[in-house]
This record gives C-alpha cells, structure tokens and sequence, in this order.
C-alpha cells in the first residue's frame, strides 16, 4: 500500500489530516489513515481513544467551509488499529480550510490559485465565466449586424432554419438575459473594439527583429479571420500543376489545420487573465500563445491521444462558435491538426503548457514535395518565367505555346497563364489568328 492520488499517510491526527480531506473533496474524493508512517506501517505508540474519532469528525467539520464530514472508522493494519478518514467529491466546490483551498495532485496536496478557486466554484454550478451576466454592458453595445451573420452561419446547409430576429437570438441561446448581457455575447458581438479579446500578432526575422505587426479586438468571430488573413500573409505559397484544369495550391502549412490552432486559442482563452494572445510568425515556425494553461486534470499526453473528457472554459462561447458550425466536435481539434501536418509531411505540432498560458508552435519544412507533383512554381519563378516568354518571343515571334513549354520545361496551362499575365500587363500582344499570327513584345 502506498500514497497516490486517493489516499495519505498520518502518523496521528492534525491540522495536516484536514488539509489532505479539503484536497480531496475538491477532487475525486479520498481517505486519510492515521496512525501510519510513510510506507504505510502502523505507529507503535499510536492509540485512538474512546471519542477520537467523534472528536476528530468535529474539528474537521468546524474548520472547514463549506463543513465537510468525514466518514471515520477503525480499521486494523498488520494486526494494530489505525484510523481511517474518508470523504467523497464535494458537490459544490471549492472546500476551504482556514481561509485556504487545495487540490490532490498525485500523492501531494497542492495550494489553489484564484483562476483555479474561481474555475471550480462555476464548474459546481455547471456553469462558466462567460455564462455570467456583466452590468458594464447592455444591448446597446452590441452590433445586431453582426448577430445576422451569426445567424447565415449557423443556417448553411441547415434543414430547420433559424428565423427568429436578432434579439430573440441571442436571448433563445441564452447570451442575453433579463438582467444583462453575458460576457459571452459581448466577446461574440460588440460594436466596437474588445480589448479584453486583445491578441498580438507579429512576423519576426529573428526573436527581437519585428518586420510587420498587427493588434486584433474585434469580436471573436471576425478575430478569426483578421488572424488567418495575418498568417497567410506571412507564409509561403506554392502551386502545383498536375495537368488538371485548375492549378493547386499550397500553403507552406496546411491552412485548416491553422484555422483549427487559431479557433481553439480563441474558444478557449481565459478572458479574465491580464495577458494578451499572440502569434508570432517566424522563418520556420509559428507559436501560438494563449493565456490560461490546461486544465490540471489533463496533462499533454492526454491531450494527444486523446484520452480526455473535453472542458470548454468557456462553455457559452464554445457552444456558439459550434452553432455555427466552426467547430465539428468538442475534443476533436487535436486529432486533426495532428493528421493535417502528418498529411503535409512536417514535423508534429508541439504542445506545451508555459507560464500562465498553453501554446502551440508548428514547424514548416525546408522544401515542399509531393508526389503528384509534376513541376511548382512560385511567384517569384512566375516573374522568371515571364522574363523567359519575352525573350523567345522576341527571338522568334512565331513560337508557339508547345515550343514555349519544351523549350522553358513547364506545361503549356502554365505558359497560358503567364501570357495572358504579360497581355494584361500589356507587355506582350497577339497579332493575327492562333494558325499563322505572330507575337508582338510592347
């Protein structure tokens, strides 16, 4: 027998005895034996008296808010009577002892933060910080424009449409009550900036040198999008010609996978925290860093394999955004940004709690392949490819679109766009029919 995440050893009955029992009804319940060393031995000189116990129920229930009492029994180890303390998950949390509250963490009991008193108080009520009414705002600080386009996102490819007005709306799925609007609703819709949604974008040449940046408040919904337009911005993208009408396109990461990071950083983002997020955009990474760390019931292994219950901090917000149809399944998000880089063939995304806050940094590679692959031009290489047109039609002005692509090594849709490129640049012009015209450099 030995510590673990349910039980502690005593070697007799203390202020230490109730801290333990506080840790454990404010997790998954547990028992204290006293009378044990540390290996779980009986004391010698251990004795339980005749009230003992009762007296030992007492203090605990007298120093504990709410009381918490314990189930006390004796029980025989190795021949030798020791006590045993008991007590269940609490239901309405946290459970304090002396002004202070605390968790079972593996076989030691660990002090709460006030994120983490706060965190569990909501959970008792099945409840979040963003459910919760907030006096500073009113209807007035909300863009009813922007509830309509809440409303065309949830109706795409919907059978019951929703065709209530905005104000019903909002108050059917309950961001709006008769006491308020919840914090909730205006993250998801104010009219006006959100500093409190802040987040810090930068695209970095080295870790101090900073080549574009960008502040975001907007309401959440569009902060998505202000985000990915950042991030496309800054990266590389590649088209691949296979011989199909339509040229492909490639990103250097793959571009759901990254509206996947951004939307989890913004669903689950402890608002109430003092920093700010931020995506800094490097040669060959990007980090995304979000305050509020992971829960501390699930650790990154779980995460990544998914062995975990998923806990939205944010419940309203969370419920909205899959409303609208921008989140497929709750606790599913990992997995496909997992398949999605698998699939690009780049480096797994690394997940890690830091400081105050969870980020996530994904790497690009050094050199794009892909096997149907049959040539990539960038738009650096269409530029030379262009330089290349003009000179050969310059050379012999009756070459024709197959002679350009042997000649060059492309295919001839690429020669096609080039040209039609350079046409309306008008640099290069067509003089007669396609049988028996010749080209014209201008």
């Amino acid at each position: 027998m030995q510590e673990d995440n349910r039980t502690e050893f005593k070697s007799s009955f203390s202020d230490a005895v109730i801290e333990s029992l506080v840790a454990f009804t404010n997790t998954k319940g547990g028992k204290v034996l006293v009378g044990v060393d540390n290996q779980g031995d009986p004391v010698k000189a251990f004795t339980i008296g005749v009230e003992s116990l009762q007296n030992w129920v007492n203090e605990v229930k007298n120093k504990t808010q709410p009381s918490i009492i314990p189930d006390a029994e004796i029980i025989t180890i190795q021949g030798k009577d020791v006590a045993s303390l008991s007590v269940q998950e609490f239901p309405i949390k946290p459970v304090s002892f002396k002004g202070r509250y605390f968790k079972r963490v593996g076989n030691s009991n660990h002090q709460l933060s006030l994120t983490e008193i706060s965190d569990l108080h909501l959970k008792s009520f099945n409840s979040s910080w963003d459910s919760y009414i907030n006096p500073e705002y009113t209807v007035d600080t909300l863009s009813l424009d922007k509830v309509r386009g809440f409303v065309a996102m949830c109706n795409k490819d919907r059978e019951v449409r929703i065709e209530d007005d905005p104000l019903t709306v909002l108050a059917k799925f309950e961001l709006i009550k008769a006491s308020g609007v919840t914090n909730a609703c205006y993250l998801l819709f104010a009219n006006h900036d959100i500093f409190s949604a802040n987040m810090e974008l930068g695209r970095f040449d080295t870790a101090t040198s900073i080549k574009d940046s960008l502040s975001v408040r907007s309401d959440l919904f569009t902060e998505v999008e202000d985000v990915i337009n950042f991030v496309r911005k800054h990266i590389n993208k590649s088209y691949i010609i296979s011989g199909d009408p339509q040229r492909e396109e490639r990103w250097q990461y793959p571009i759901p996978a990254i509206r996947e990071i951004v939307i989890n950083m913004i669903v689950h983002r402890d608002y109430t925290h003092y920093g700010d997020s931020s995506v800094k955009i490097f040669n060959d990474r990007i980090e995304f860093f979000n305050p509020g760390r992971l829960p501390g019931d699930i650790s990154i292994a779980n995460l990544l394999s998914g062995q975990y219950i998923s806990q939205a901090r944010n419940k309203k917000i969370a419920a909205t955004f899959k409303e609208a149809q921008l989140i497929e399944k709750y606790g599913s998000g990992i997995k496909r940004i997992q398949e999605a880089f698998a699939d690009y063939e780049l480096k797994a995304p690394l997940f890690e709690n830091m400081q105050h806050g969870f980020q996530v940094t994904v790497y690009s590679a050094t050199k794009l392949t892909s096997e149907k692959t049959s040539e990539k031009t960038s738009e650096k290489t269409s530029e030379k490819t262009s330089e290349k047109i003009l000179l050969m039609v310059t050379q012999n002005p009756l070459i024709t679109i197959a002679e350009l692509a042997a000649n060059i090594g492309i295919s001839n849709r690429s020669i096609e766009r080039n040209i039609s490129k350079l046409q309306k640049e008008k640099k290069l012009e067509r003089k007669g029919a396609d049988k028996g015209g010749f080209w014209q450099t201008l």
